[in-house]
């Protein structure tokens, strides 16, 4: 089967990229992180399945899919949302696979396509079901973290994210940091940013999530960024300027 991949993160892109062409199942045929790119290049190649991201700047996964003209590709949503609208998914020509990608999960997906693209299975109307996903994701209190996975060897270990001060992305990982130490997570800034509360976290810079209760100190800086001192006594963050009046409402001020 033919399959192009739209995710704003480059490095879900490249990951999942990864992941397809050790299936020796799939062609992909394109990808792109700009959801306008994908749009130009969906009528020249013809994907038969499309794996798109529901949440990206500018245009949402389910906007791209409303401006998608004829043929209709099946599509697979990489989402970073809990499972709550999996029967609406269960149903349709549309299927999920929730960020991180495990390769079970991946699997399960291609042989729903397969069955629906050699004509086993029937594919309910498109229109419909994005009507129905989009209500439940509307309407339903999203499912915050309370723990996230580090990958040590070949154990899993759990973090508290109560535990965590910050994340930041460094040479394509994203590390959560605690008191005692730092941890390699799979999950991308942008995919944290999501599934964390908004309400506790806030983005300090492009490559930082802040815990707002790990906040000890702001101080003004250059250019119109800001200093924060946490409480650990150790750790200076730089808050970026344009992010610098949302950090102050944040905290208060």
């Amino acid at each position: 089967m033919k399959a192009y991949l739209v995710d704003d993160e480059p490095l879900a892109v490249t990951r999942l990229r990864h992941l397809l062409e050790q299936t020796g199942r799939v062609e992909i045929v394109g990808a792109a992180t700009d959801p306008r790119t994908a749009l130009e290049d969906l009528p020249r190649v013809l994907p038969d399945v499309l794996f798109l991201d529901i949440e990206m700047p500018g245009t949402s996964g389910f906007e791209l899919l409303e401006r998608i003209g004829s043929p209709q590709p099946l599509v697979v949503f990489t989402t970073a949302y809990s499972a709550y609208a999996l029967e609406a998914f269960k149903v349709s020509s549309i299927d999920y696979l929730l960020k991180p990608i495990e390769r079970a999960d991946l699997d399960r997906a291609l042989a729903k396509l397969e069955r629906m693209l050699g004509g086993v299975d029937t594919p309910a109307d498109l229109s419909r079901v994005l009507h129905q996903v989009r209500e439940l994701l509307e309407r339903r209190e999203p499912d915050y973290l309370v723990r996230v996975a580090a990958r040590v060897g070949d154990r899993t270990e759990l973090i508290d994210v109560a535990d965590i001060t910050h994340f930041y992305a460094k040479d394509k990982l994203t590390i959560a940091v605690t008191a005692t130490r730092e941890h390699a997570l799979d999950l991308s800034i942008t995919e944290l940013e999501q599934r964390l509360s908004p309400g506790r976290w806030i983005r300090i810079h492009r490559s930082t999530l802040l815990n707002v209760d790990a906040v000890k100190e702001l101080h003004a800086w250059f250019g119109g960024k800001l200093l924060l001192k946490l409480r650990d006594g150790r750790t200076e963050l730089h808050v970026a300027r344009e992010r610098a009046a949302d950090v102050r409402a944040k905290l208060g001020l």
